[in-house]
């Protein structure tokens, strides 16, 4: 008989313990999520989150770089991080036989030697890692989207820095940086699949647990957002790209659930509302619409990619097609989506990883653990009504948009 259940523990000095162990896993996940991303930088040192990111692999007192390699190989690990605006997050999938290893050695890189050849030789990565994303339209289109829609506000910085702030950003910094976010009551263990959660909590405590807190806390201080319409003109560019963003609810706004239903009834990449008006007539190469669940604030980011002989058509279906949703709502257009997140939701949460991220997200932004079942009654829940409800508040607007393409 298989057996899920979930364990809360908290250690003397703040750091959180989330887990959920099902005796039918094959495998174990565990990820060591850090409150701190871009928005808690300070504009001068833009980009620092994401370059530490990458000084952790770069060894500690303990272990080389090479070592943290060859470990996590030696394992047969699925391991990686990622940088957002809002956390930093390093995890590991393994056998169960191997997570006390994967703890260790995920709980060892994040206390890294932070030495001063490493932070030099890694910089040029950095400076390389922006050029290569500046190639990319779509990430340019992007970059200058969240910096006119959110102004000043640190949700507006670009996650990798800019070539100007990597350049400028010294070591010390970077410690500072470090110091101070990285500490035990900012961040949450996430675990799930097959281990026994009294080992897993000794494994993190014999790790972490001498980690001394400093009461690191997040400035929510809300972005003033307004209406915005920028064009970047680029001769090298062959296709027209444009991306808007307005409102939507935060991550610990129930209203997330129909948000959710809605971003995908109408920009899905397949059988939504933009797909039939934009992609399948072949008047767009791509169309969708997204929804973004932040820390106490929430967007929804509508785009769509064409020749630029048809760009003030498909920009004019872009916004009609979304403007004319709060007229048209269908119930089975809602179920059909329902369906189609709720198989998503299930699938992820088979997967000991899959089930690790949310746990981790979960316990990040809300402090809660909701079980599948419960969130897929949430999911199931939303009805026209509710949507009615969100577009009545949040009627996506106001908007920014930036288009970028051919003069």
């Amino acid at each position: 008989m298989t057996t899920v259940e979930f364990h809360h523990r908290e250690l003397p000095n703040g750091l959180t313990v989330a887990a959920e162990t099902n005796t039918d896993a094959h495998t174990a996940a565990v990820g060591f999520f850090v409150k701190t991303g871009t928005r808690d930088e300070q504009r001068p040192v833009m980009g620092v989150t994401h370059f530490l990111e990458h000084m952790m692999f770069k060894g500690t007192e303990r272990r080389s770089a090479a070592d943290v390699n060859r470990e996590f190989d030696e394992m047969g690990a699925n391991y990686n991080a990622y940088t957002s605006h809002e956390a930093t997050v390093y995890y590991a999938q393994v056998l169960p036989e191997f997570l006390s290893g994967a703890i260790d050695l995920i709980g060892d890189i994040l206390r890294p030697a932070l030495r001063n050849d490493d932070f030099d030789m890694e910089k040029n990565v950095i400076i390389e890692e922006i050029g290569m994303y500046e190639d990319q339209p779509f990430m340019r289109l992007h970059n200058r989207l969240v910096e006119s829609y959110f102004g000043d506000h640190p949700l507006g910085y670009r996650v990798l820095g800019t070539v100007e702030s990597i350049e400028a950003l010294e070591a010390q910094q970077m410690r500072e940086y470090f110091e101070r976010r990285y500490s035990p009551d900012n961040i949450v263990v996430a675990a799930a699949g097959k281990f026994d959660i009294d080992k897993l909590v000794d494994d993190v405590t014999a790790i972490a647990g001498d980690w001394q807190p400093t009461g690191a806390e997040r400035d929510y201080a809300m972005p003033d957002l307004g209406v915005h319409d920028v064009s970047m003109p680029d001769e090298k560019v062959t296709r027209h790209y444009v991306e808007m963003l307005c409102p939507a609810p935060s991550s610990q706004d129930d209203r997330r659930y129909a948000a959710s239903v809605m971003a995908d009834v109408i920009g899905d990449d397949e059988g939504s509302r933009l797909y039939w008006a934009l992609v399948d007539p072949g008047l767009a190469d791509e169309a969708d619409m997204v929804y973004y669940p932040q820390d106490q604030h929430g967007c929804f980011a509508a785009s769509a990619s064409c020749d630029p002989k048809r760009a003030e058509q498909v920009e004019k279906l872009l916004i009609d097609t979304i403007d004319a949703y709060t007229d048209s709502i269908d119930e089975h257009e809602i179920e059909r989506s329902k369906n189609k997140l709720a198989t998503q939701l299930i699938l992820r949460s088979e997967n000991p990883n899959g089930c690790m991220r949310s746990i981790g997200g979960q316990w990040l932004y809300r402090g809660e653990y909701l079980p599948l079942d419960q969130q897929l009654s949430r999911l199931t829940a939303v009805s026209a009504d509710d949507v009615r409800s969100l577009l009545a508040d949040m009627p996506m607007h106001p908007r920014t948009t930036v288009r970028l393409g051919p003069k």
